[in-house]
């Protein structure tokens, strides 16, 4: 990296239309605050970008100068991936502008919107595309890792959705990525992170959902959650696509329609999702509820933005956070055993193990249509460990770490490219699988020095 006075970066502010952020100025350090509290990270500048000009302005200067480079949207990656050490951060945030065609049917989406961004937009007419579960989550870093949630088994990914994008690439060139425009980068986006430029508009494909929905909660004692969950292991590939059921493992929120005594208890919740309404899904939720005895449940008509908060206060930033995950074709009973095992030590009562249900749509593709590959996936498990003191890290990491270890042997190998932690960058081939090699020659020819690479980085060829 060049050593750079004062002055050029002086001469860097002058040509934005957004902010430059050093050490010394005033919200530089909110501006590196991510919502992983674990990861601390100092750059030497931070750009918060108006618009393309200032993109390409930023990404000039980085390349010019051979600085380190990373690449804010949401600030939600658990692995810190937005923020770089001594190095310059594209910061998108401040580009959230969401433009929603009703007739179309199709959204213009800036990559620093938020998942709440996009619904509030477009649930004023009754559409949406499936997103996450988090509604602070950054719709970009999302949909670029593929993106699944309540909407997955109906309406497939958030990448199968992507119509097209603008992207500024390695070179500064401003490109249009769709079917029919540089078709390869388009593949790559769908699933291959953020290796290939700076997406600066997404383009979705909209779909009638809402405003209301049939969702809730169905919580049981963990003294049956081995029989619950191997009831609902049964019955999964019966269920129709228009009906998502996932599986939490945790301690009890102080839900008000649980008794105050189960509150901090470790409990087996059975979030249920549908798009259809109550009437439709009624008999199918009736069979869940009878796997077990509920100690509570609570399902019915939402409207589908209050759904998709539902979970923020979980998942709040500030706290720090250690993921391990792994995709399963099936869930055995040896797997469901190391569940168990697990969930009855949870170091912190903030922690979960959740296995998230895809299959329906998400699996009619081929691995290769998109650069996702992973859709024999029936569910993705991820071992979610959250605390606030900094002294129980080692603790926190360990359980996890041997939460992973046990369960490796019942798991397919792949993993969701978003859930992958700072300390996970060798498994870049289970992330991509078949599509590696694919991705690396995309790679070579928009990338081929690898500025791109503050990621779970795809090496050019």
């Amino acid at each position: 990296m060049d050593t750079l006075t004062e002055d050029q970066f002086d001469d860097l502010r002058g040509a934005l239309r957004g902010q430059l952020l050093q050490a010394n100025d005033a919200g530089y350090d909110a501006a590196r605050t991510l919502w992983n509290a674990m990861i601390e990270r100092r750059p030497a500048v931070i750009v918060r970008c108006a618009g393309v000009a200032d993109v390409r302005a930023a990404l000039a200067f980085a390349r010019d100068h051979q600085m380190p480079l990373s690449v804010r949207g949401g600030g939600h990656n658990i692995a810190g991936s937005a923020l770089c050490d001594d190095g310059l951060v594209i910061d998108l945030s401040a580009m959230r502008s969401v433009q929603v065609d009703p007739d179309q049917r199709r959204a213009l989406v800036e990559p620093g919107a938020t998942l709440h961004d996009f619904d509030h937009e477009a649930q004023a007419f009754g559409l949406a595309t499936p997103l996450g579960i988090n509604s602070t989550t950054g719709v970009a870093g999302l949909t670029l890792g593929g993106g699944f949630g309540w909407l997955t088994r109906t309406l497939g990914l958030a990448a199968d959705n992507l119509l097209g994008a603008d992207v500024v690439t390695a070179d500064g060139q401003y490109l249009h990525a769709s079917a029919a425009d540089h078709s390869d980068l388009f593949w790559a986006l769908r699933g291959g992170g953020g290796n290939f430029g700076v997406v600066t508009r997404f383009a979705f494909r909209l779909h009638p959902v809402g405003p209301d929905i049939t969702a809730g909660l169905i919580v049981f004692p963990f003294e049956q959650a081995k029989a619950v969950l191997t009831q609902y292991r049964d019955a999964v590939h019966a269920m129709p696509d228009d009906l998502t059921v996932w599986a939490v493992l945790r301690r009890a929120p102080p839900l008000p329609f649980l008794a105050p005594e189960v509150h901090g208890q470790t409990v087996l919740v059975l979030p249920v999702f549908s798009r259809l309404p109550m009437a439709a899904v009624q008999d199918a939720i009736d069979r869940i509820a009878r796997f077990g005895q509920p100690l509570g449940m609570h399902v019915g008509p939402t409207p589908y933005v209050a759904w998709q908060q539902a979970f923020d206060p979980l998942l709040t930033p500030g706290a720090r956070n250690y993921w391990k995950s792994h995709n399963f074709t099936q869930l055995s009973l040896a797997a469901i055993d190391v569940v168990m095992q697990h969930a009855g030590t949870l170091p912190t009562p903030h922690c979960e193990i959740f296995l998230g249900l895809l299959g329906g749509r998400a699996a009619t593709f081929a691995p290769d249509d998109t650069a996702y590959p992973h859709r024999d996936a029936l569910y993705v498990m991820n071992v979610h460990t959250r605390w606030d003191n900094p002294a129980d890290d080692a603790r926190c990491v360990a359980w996890a770490r041997d939460f992973f270890s046990a369960a490796a042997p019942h798991a397919s190998g792949g993993v969701y490219v978003n859930f992958l932690t700072e300390d996970d960058s060798a498994r870049s081939t289970d992330a991509y699988g078949v599509n590696y090699q694919r991705l690396a020659q995309i790679k070579t020819k928009y990338d081929p020095h690898n500025l791109f690479r503050s990621n779970l980085n795809i090496v050019p060829a």
